[in-house]
């Protein structure tokens, strides 16, 4: 069976609490797509990490992580992963990484941010990660799969034709130093060492475990806003995070996909540029996002504060039809204690003074002003509740909005950063 945890928002939802959750109850977890331009949280009996490439299953012994082949690879950032794991006294994992996962080259995070910076005001709010140029290699066909960096004439001859490009564009559009063939080559292939005994045709692996009755849990970066398809074009990522290219970024049948968790925040938060319809300011989005998660809402790759809102139906309902989820999990519940009154996003008011309740294209949206309604807060401190029974009942009236609010259920609902604050419902 397989299952996919994504995110029904911007991203930052809290996913990766939850995929280590999951883990716990799965026999592989794979990363499907994107790079590490985000991260997942995780705090657990072995201390706090940031997962930017490694799957979250890394924490258990029994469970075989996968990188697939729809993953940006960057060797560098995943090796300093393990390194990390290993300095916080976690036990060597069991690690996968497709052969068909293409890597993401030092020149993809120069040309981000070379073009960053000559965008100006007008740039994408990258992580400047080296995302978009990996991407656009890859469906471009200049990209280079992990299987190629063995064969050292094809690697040459691929490295070649992308640099007859790339080093036109260096010199005469951001005025930088050309790329020197032989030394990428010599670079990669050391790289290509490293994880030589990790490489593997994950593909294969994964039908032969989903036939053979093992759990897969697919583990989804960033949110159904920042699909380049469904999301607020262009204020994206350039992969897709919804759980249909689960499948393949993966590499396993679509027809096993059987649960798909959708993750959300009590409230909302982004990181990166593009509309954002619930957002607040000043002294009251200070407190929110200070009171946010275990140590605020800044981003885990980053560092870069998050933008806070209030939580968004409008967004959320359709981050979750997008997903197809089949149950949605609620995290960050107790960052709410504090307030007297809710405010939430019911709906949004267009410059023409239409309300809507469907989520926009971003022409009009970019426009868009919250129709906001309030629920009565519960002011306390859940974080040492253990049952969702005895949470108090307008913090369980909050949690029926939201389902009500989504249309699917919700059996989780986080109340803590730590990996035991969860309550079921």
């Amino acid at each position: 069976m397989v299952q996919a945890v994504v995110g029904a928002n911007w991203g930052d939802e809290g996913k990766g609490k939850v995929t280590d959750l999951l883990a716990e109850k799965s026999d592989v977890v794979v990363r499907f797509q994107g790079g590490a331009n985000a991260g997942h949280t995780i705090i657990n009996d072995f201390g706090r990490f940031s997962l930017h490439l490694l799957p979250s299953g890394v924490f258990h012994q029994d469970v075989v992580n996968v990188i697939g082949p729809g993953v940006a690879l960057n060797v560098e950032a995943l090796l300093r992963e393990l390194d990390q794991l290993e300095a916080g006294g976690v036990p060597s994992p069991r690690l996968m990484i497709s052969d068909r996962a293409q890597v993401l080259l030092p020149y993809h995070v120069d040309f981000d941010k070379f073009e960053e910076e000559r965008l100006g005001k007008q740039s994408f709010g990258s992580t400047k990660s080296g995302i978009a140029p990996f991407y656009s290699d890859k469906y471009a066909k200049t990209g280079l799969q992990v299987c190629q960096l063995y064969d050292e004439e094809i690697l040459r001859e691929r490295l070649e034709i992308a640099l007859v490009k790339k080093n036109a564009l260096l010199e005469h559009l951001y005025h930088k130093e050309p790329v020197d063939l032989e030394k990428m080559v010599a670079y990669l292939q050391g790289l290509a060492e490293t994880i030589r005994p990790m490489v593997a045709d994950t593909t294969l692996f994964l039908h032969e475990a989903d036939r053979a009755g093992k759990v897969i849990l697919l583990e989804g970066q960033l949110g159904t806003l920042r699909d380049p398809d469904h999301g607020i074009y262009p204020y994206t990522t350039s992969s897709s995070p919804l759980a249909g290219f689960g499948c393949i970024g993966a590499g396993v049948s679509p027809m096993s996909l059987k649960k798909i968790y959708a993750v959300t925040k009590a409230y909302s938060s982004a990181v990166g540029a593009g509309p954002f319809v619930s957002e607040i300011f000043g002294d009251a989005a200070k407190e929110l996002r200070d009171r946010g998660g275990d140590k605020g809402e800044y981003g885990a790759t980053t560092g870069r504060p998050r933008s806070v809102g209030w939580f968004d139906a409008v967004a959320t309902r359709y981050g979750v039809m997008v997903q197809g989820a089949t149950e949605v999990v609620l995290t960050n519940l107790d960052v709410l204690g504090y307030l007297d009154e809710i405010p939430v996003c019911v709906g949004y008011e267009t410059k023409e003074g239409e309300i809507i309740r469907n989520f926009p294209a971003t022409p009009v949206l970019m426009h868009c002003k919250p129709v906001l309604d309030t629920l009565p807060g519960w002011k306390q401190d859940i974080r040492d509740v253990k049952r969702y029974e005895d949470l108090p009942e307008n913090c369980k009236k909050y949690v029926d909005f939201i389902e009500s609010t989504c249309g699917v259920p919700i059996h989780m609902v986080s109340n803590g950063p730590k990996r035991s604050d969860i309550l079921y419902r």
